[in-house]
């Protein structure tokens, strides 16, 4: 393997995944830039596992889906184990599928049937944030060599570090939204009923529960209201 070129496209890489415009968006280049750039790499996922259930954040390729899916529904294999870390492990690696894998009987048999011939997987991690495994598949036996296991640890890395920084900045944008559709819901309020900041705080604070509901999502539903009226 040409490290140095590898280099460079971890470079490319760590720059693509940041310029992505959403925690989503870049959940699915990861998923694509792992096919792309590990040889022997056929398919690529993220499953995360929340409340016991495994959940596809993202997919490259239906090897990938379907895999998945099989964990899932079986609640067994490499992928729901690593995002799961049962066993402190953070990162597999499955040489030959064909061969026997007594740690999960019913979902090797399925695999092999789906075409998977070999498999790795890697948590996606922080030292503050866990956003589950990068699992890669290849149709052929003995596809993920020693060097290809250092090569997708240094995607995961990357690809961590991108997500961390994705999230933060959905989380701010968020903020701002909510921070944004109350303070206009209070004008309205203030305006049509005459009232003070505190006031019109007060009323969607007791809306909100007395209903059960979000402050932000009472906040939108008083501007949705309002916007016919204007």
């Amino acid at each position: 393997m040409d490290w140095r070129a590898f280099a460079e496209e971890m470079a490319e890489l760590a720059r693509h995944l940041l310029a992505q415009g959403s925690t989503q968006e870049t959940l699915d280049a990861i998923a694509e830039r792992g096919v792309e750039l590990l040889d022997g790499c056929d398919a690529a996922g993220i499953l995360a596992v929340r409340k016991g259930r495994a959940v596809t954040l993202s997919a490259c390729g239906d090897m990938a889906v379907e895999s998945d899916r099989l964990q899932g529904e079986l609640g067994e294999g490499p992928c729901f184990d690593a995002a799961r870390r049962t066993n402190g492990e953070r990162l597999f690696r499955i040489t030959d599928m064909t061969k026997p894998q007594p740690e999960w009987p019913r979902f090797a048999p399925a695999a092999r049937e789906l075409g998977v011939g070999s498999m790795m997987g890697f948590l996606l991690y922080t030292r503050d944030d866990d956003f589950g495994a990068l699992n890669l598949y290849s149709g052929r036996p003995g596809a993920f060599t020693p060097e290809m296991e250092t090569a997708g640890w240094l995607l995961a890395s990357h690809a961590a570090v991108a997500l961390a920084s994705a999230r933060t900045v959905d989380q701010l944008e968020h903020a701002l939204d909510t921070r944004h559709a109350i303070g206009e819901a209070m004008g309205i309020l203030r305006e049509r009923h005459h009232l003070s900041e505190d006031e019109a705080f007060d009323v969607l604070r007791r809306i909100s529960q007395t209903h059960n509901v979000k402050l932000r999502d009472v906040a939108q539903s008083i501007r949705a209201r309002a916007v016919p009226e204007r």
